[in-house]
């Protein structure tokens, strides 16, 4: 009987696997990374809401959200940008220009000034609605100066 039960939990723990097995890389890569963007939208927009004053100001709420974006920061996306995956092959169904994909060492760079921007915001949003202002001004930036390089409009 325990043989049947560790079976069965086996073979229920790889459908997911083979479900991903059947795309093509760049489907992965695509839906990779269009998850990653959400979830470092979902948080910045807890963070713009309360710094508009659109959401209450809770503290653990922006040091939850600031301290997800620091970690997806860190995060390796860039990895994910694959030949095949710009607009130039796939038209609407990304925003990513075919430079992400061409120019790896400026794309990086600016990756890794998001991470810079990362950098202690969980911290720097305690103590109030005005500290989460200044948090997003800062990371927003960073995301323009990375959209009008390497984003499709």
């Amino acid at each position: 009987m325990r043989l049947l039960i560790a079976a069965a939990t086996i073979a229920t723990a790889a459908l997911p696997f083979a479900a991903v097995a059947d795309d093509s890389p760049q489907e992965v890569a695509l839906e990779s990374r269009k998850g990653f963007y959400q979830m470092l939208g979902f948080n910045m927009g807890k963070l713009a809401g309360m710094a508009k004053g659109d959401i209450p100001y809770d503290e653990a709420a922006a040091v939850a959200a600031a301290t997800n974006i620091n970690a997806l920061s860190r995060y390796d996306v860039t990895q994910h940008f694959i030949d095949g995956t710009s607009t130039a092959e796939l038209g609407d169904e990304t925003e990513a220009k075919p430079e992400a994909i061409s120019d790896k060492a400026g794309f990086s760079a600016k990756f890794a000034d998001l991470q810079k921007a990362a950098d202690g915001i969980p911290e720097a949003v305690k103590g109030g609605q005005d500290k989460v202002g200044p948090v997003v001004q800062s990371l927003g930036a960073t995301c323009k100066g990375c959209h009008d390089t390497y984003r499709a409009e």
